[in-house]
């Protein structure tokens, strides 16, 4: 619909990678591959933790969230991207790329919360052991998964709703998918209540939650060398790593992606990196969590026992 210096789009063309059609295939098959596999770990890893009794525990109720978070966050550009890498006509609608950059940012937010939430479970669990029962208790626990959602999603709708009322100058994304910093890139005019918002969400999801972590590891670390028994010391470290690990990963990518000058790097390294950021990530977590942890392997062999024994 023309207006008179503004046009209303319907539908999105997805840039992608059409520069790179042999490229393509190539992507689509390391997509396919990561996202079947991120599907089948994170699904697994919340029957177990929801089957197995003596993984009813705050940490593995957040580590469920946590791989609902990736399940979602990984459904919500990946399939559109598939199927754009082997079609020629590379769009989308209105609605359908609204949808996306919300579920995107709402997953991202809520994940960026909970690993925080995360550090302070193992805190408490490491460096207040006598009472963690009582002050991580499964109401404290669920209040808190709780918050890490209502923030991610109150934040995300308010970044979408703001970006959605910009006006575009036209309908090319940059990009494999609606990935917000790609769709301002079209707007007609700078917006300085869209730069103001983006900072401060930014900045609340980002390098705030990442202080708070390491606020907790210090602590954490602090009591771990007190530990007279090389047994006790490895097993504090081995209930840490995972977790960590996750940081390292997903912040190193979204702090890459959010807190960067707009200029500092080219658009295809920008979508190589929002890849990595989307699949790569999602797909190691539960591979790092079940790989390096004992708990969660033996429920896992369990529960492949019984599968067995029910056929």
């Amino acid at each position: 619909m023309q207006g008179e210096n503004l046009t209303i789009w319907t539908f999105f063309f997805l840039e992608g990678f059409s520069r790179y059609p042999k490229l393509e295939i190539v992507l689509f098959a390391f997509s396919l591959v990561m996202y079947l596999i991120t599907l089948l770990g994170n699904s697994t890893l919340i029957l177990v933790t929801v089957l197995e009794s003596r993984l009813q525990t705050p940490m593995y109720l957040f580590l469920g969230n946590l791989s609902f978070m990736d399940i979602c966050y990984t459904s919500a550009s990946i399939p559109t991207l598939l199927v754009n890498l082997l079609s020629s006509q590379k769009t989308i609608v209105f609605s359908g790329c609204a949808v996306q950059m919300y579920l995107s940012l709402a997953m991202g937010s809520t994940e960026c919360v909970l690993l925080a939430v995360m550090a302070y479970d193992r805190y408490v669990a490491i460096c207040n052991s006598l009472r963690y029962p009582v002050i991580m208790n499964r109401q404290v626990c669920v209040q808190m998964a709780a918050v890490s959602w209502v923030t991610g999603c109150l934040t995300a709708l308010l970044e979408t709703t703001c970006a959605l009322q910009i006006p575009l100058c036209g309908n090319l994304i940059d990009h494999f998918t609606c990935e917000i910093l790609a769709v301002l890139k079209l707007a007609c005019a700078h917006s300085l209540l869209m730069d103001v918002i983006m900072l401060v969400v930014s900045v609340l999801l980002l390098p705030i939650p990442m202080l708070l972590i390491c606020i907790s590891y210090v602590f954490i670390l602090s009591t771990i060398l007190r530990i007279s028994s090389a047994e006790g010391r490895n097993k504090a470290f081995s209930t840490c790593g995972a977790h960590l690990t996750v940081v390292i990963l997903y912040y190193g990518a979204a702090l890459s992606m959010y807190l960067k000058p707009s200029s500092s790097s080219s658009q295809e390294v920008d979508k190589i990196i929002s890849l990595l950021y989307g699949v790569l990530t999602p797909m190691l977590n539960p591979i790092i969590y079940s790989l390096r942890n004992k708990e969660v392997k033996d429920a896992m062999k369990k529960l492949l026992y019984r599968t067995h024994e029910n056929l």
